[in-house]
């Protein structure tokens, strides 16, 4: 065999074990003919040198969309494949609310990804329960201004609401199937939490109507929202009701919010009976974590513990009811690790956000972004009952020890639907154990996560993935203390 031919062999056969080799998201392969990159476009967006990664044998992504080429406005996206047969399994695309708080600092790295923020605030930790065992997970950075994610034109800023994210939203994912053209017809759904709760029904809804165009369809089966902010009005209600009888406020205050507010009308906040009273609920949450009623405090020398904070009460009372934004999460301290750690040069420059020269100013959430908040839906109710006449499978789960967005808002929400009751309230089950409770109505389903906060895989990892699971083959959750 000649020289020539022998390179020509080597060559071909160097190609054909890249393919088919697993590939560690630390490892220096070929940006070509790597399993999975199915088009030169993502191969940039390959990440390969996260600091302190552990091994691993799946692939992700990390990079911009530009969602607006004029006005320069681009999101930032984290994408892992499943960590076993991604080219079967569906794709998952999950959403953080705050308004304004990140997903990638939320979502990715406290709660569902492969790589959780180490409590040694320097680095990461592998999550053993993450969501990309059971499916390709897409994590967005929405809207501009939240995260990496940044616009060149400043008045967008000005702009942002439910419906400039749910467009900017459905644009990245039209834009990103061009990167990934391989989960273009991919089975796919939406998740997410807290404000989400408006986030995915929106984009839900947008994509819903555009696939009566073919050229636009997405293969759209269900979503999944936990803790979900859903209709203000019952959100309110629920959220006093809960602070009542979860012992956060008097018998006083109750009663005196539920003789003068009226959360269906815009005028309640000139009752200053009302507003006094609301504004007692909210400093008595202040002492505690509203998130997580039985859990502690971050305390100690940290910027989570300055009355500054992003964890503060933010109460906008215009003609809006919204409500009340406390940023932060179930542990304010993991916040300030995750904003030490994507304010790292080396982080940043391995996710494909900075050159390694030029550091971009990362924060969990922004506060801006709500207050600039132009547009929220006071509910979210008719694009349920558009989605439940289409077929789309609803999931939603409140952790019960929430009272940001607590499970008797959910539960005064969904009662409002009027869906008929298949299957009643009944236990399920992980692990021989009690996770929690559910309800099947015609077109929902609706569970609790027993001692679980706003945030509940944080609380419960194990049991959250199993639900995940169950949720994404349609069936019920084990109501068998012997399911295995």
């Amino acid at each position: 065999m000649d020289f020539g031919l022998k390179v020509s062999v080597l060559f071909t056969l160097a190609i054909v074990i890249s393919s088919v080799l697993p590939v560690t998201g630390r490892s220096h392969w070929p940006r070509y003919k790597v399993k999975g990159l199915s088009s030169p476009g993502n191969a940039d967006d390959l990440v390969t040198d996260l600091p302190g990664q552990p091994v691993v044998d799946f692939r992700h992504y990390a990079g911009y969309v530009t969602v607006n080429e004029k006005n320069g406005r681009a999101l930032f996206y984290w994408f892992y494949e499943a960590m076993s047969q991604p080219d079967e399994k569906p794709l998952v695309l999950w959403l953080n609310g705050g308004p304004g708080c990140s997903s990638v600092g939320y979502g990715a790295t406290q709660e569902i990804g492969p790589f959780l923020v180490d409590t040694d605030g320097h680095g990461i930790k592998f999550n053993n329960f993450s969501w990309n065992k059971e499916a390709n997970m897409l994590f967005l950075e929405s809207p501009v201004g939240v995260g990496f994610s940044y616009s060149n034109t400043s008045t967008d800023y000005n702009n942002i609401g439910d419906e400039f994210t749910a467009n900017d939203a459905y644009t990245f994912l039209h834009k990103w199937f061009l990167k990934f053209p391989s989960y273009r017809t991919r089975t796919f759904y939406i998740a997410g939490e807290s404000y989400a709760g408006k986030y995915v029904p929106e984009l839900a809804e947008l994509i819903y109507e555009n696939n009566m165009d073919p050229s636009l369809y997405i293969e759209l089966k269900g979503i999944l929202l936990g803790n979900p902010e859903t209709n203000d009005a019952e959100d309110w209600r629920g959220m006093v009701d809960y602070a009542w009888s979860h012992a956060v406020i008097s018998d006083e205050t109750h009663r005196t919010i539920s003789e003068s507010c009226d959360f269906k009308s815009n005028d309640t906040w000139s009752n200053k009976f009302c507003t006094q009273a609301v504004d007692e609920v909210l400093k008595q949450y202040k002492e505690i974590d509203i998130y997580s009623l039985y859990t502690p405090v971050c305390i100690g020398d940290t910027a989570a513990s300055d009355d500054q904070s992003t964890y503060q009460v933010m109460l906008k009372r215009t003609s809006s009811n919204m409500m009340p934004r406390v940023l932060g999460g179930f542990d304010p301290c993991l916040d300030d690790y995750a904003k030490a750690f994507y304010n790292r040069m080396d982080v940043q420059k391995a996710l494909h956000v900075s050159n390694g020269h030029l550091l971009r100013n990362w924060s969990i959430c922004n506060s801006k972004i709500f207050n600039n908040w132009t547009d929220s839906k006071p509910s979210v109710l008719p694009i349920y009952k558009k989605l439940v006449a289409a077929g789309i499978r609803i999931w939603v789960y409140s952790g019960d020890t929430d009272g940001r967005v607590p499970v008797l808002s959910t539960r005064y929400s969904i009662s409002t639907l009027g869906l008929p009751i298949t299957k009643t309230w009944r236990p399920w089950y992980h692990q021989k154990q009690v996770s929690g409770w559910f309800q099947e109505y015609k077109g929902l389903t609706f569970a609790t996560f027993r001692g679980a906060g706003h945030a509940v895989p944080c609380f419960k990892p194990s049991s959250s993935l199993a639900f995940f699971s169950a949720f994404l083959l349609g069936e019920a959750p084990p109501s068998s203390r012997l399911s295995p």
